[in-house]
């Protein structure tokens, strides 16, 4: 996929953590659930392919 602006960002509660991604030209958001330790690449990493999955399962919905 071609490179994006993506916005992230973080919660930390305890012992876990939530990261949401942002797609800036769609406005679409995910959020994924990860343990407050790991490392903020990691984090990233896993938002970015989550929100990937998201946007190629919505490229057939027509605006």
């Amino acid at each position: 996929m071609p490179t994006r602006e993506t916005i992230f960002e973080y919660q930390i509660v305890g012992n876990f953590g939530r990261v949401n991604a942002i797609d800036v030209a769609t406005g679409i958001e995910v959020s994924v659930s990860v343990p407050a330790g790991c490392a903020k690449v990691y984090r990233e990493q896993l938002a970015l392919r989550r929100l990937d999955r998201e946007l190629a399962s919505n490229s057939h919905i027509k605006k």
